[in-house]
């Protein structure tokens, strides 16, 4: 009979992932709130972009808003703070691409809501080089190396 409940064997939480997914949740949030009040709802609702009738302003706004990245990032970070909370982190390459993605954006078009990509993608990366550490040092105690990283002197004959 095992003594060890299922809460002490769980993996905690990643503090990092889960406010990455935080970070990109509200960014989108603040987007919506910036550009939902310049949305002409009715215009839309009657079929405008549809129909082609739209004029530039308008299909500019649209694609800020529902047409844009505004709520895969929320889904996105729905999906990575869920992720942290079981003890998970996304892989690197997501906050590469995050940061990537701010930068292009704000090379593009200069200042703008596109340097809070750096939060999340700072977050992210800094989880998974912090677990990549963690995993080669449980490496090296689980192969009865002395120092970190697996590194072991060479015994000399």
């Amino acid at each position: 009979m095992s003594t060890s409940s299922p809460l002490a064997t769980a993996t905690p939480p990643d503090r990092l992932t889960i406010w990455a997914g935080r970070a990109m949740i509200f960014i989108a949030l603040a987007h919506t709130a910036v550009f939902a009040p310049l949305a002409p709802w009715a215009s839309w609702l009657a079929g405008d972009l549809r129909d082609g009738l739209a004029d530039g302003d308008s299909q500019a706004v649209f694609w800020a808003l529902p047409g844009g990245f505004v709520v895969v990032l929320a889904l996105l970070g729905l999906l990575v703070a869920r992720a942290g909370r079981q003890g998970q982190q996304v892989p690197g390459y997501v906050g590469w691409a995050l940061l990537a993605w701010g930068a292009i954006g704000v090379g593009l078009i200069g200042m703008s809501g596109f340097i809070t990509a750096i939060v999340p993608s700072g977050l992210l990366i800094a989880a998974n080089v912090i677990a990549v550490r963690e995993r080669r040092d449980r490496r090296a105690v689980r192969g009865g190396h002395d120092r970190p990283g697996g590194i072991t002197r060479r015994q000399t004959p």
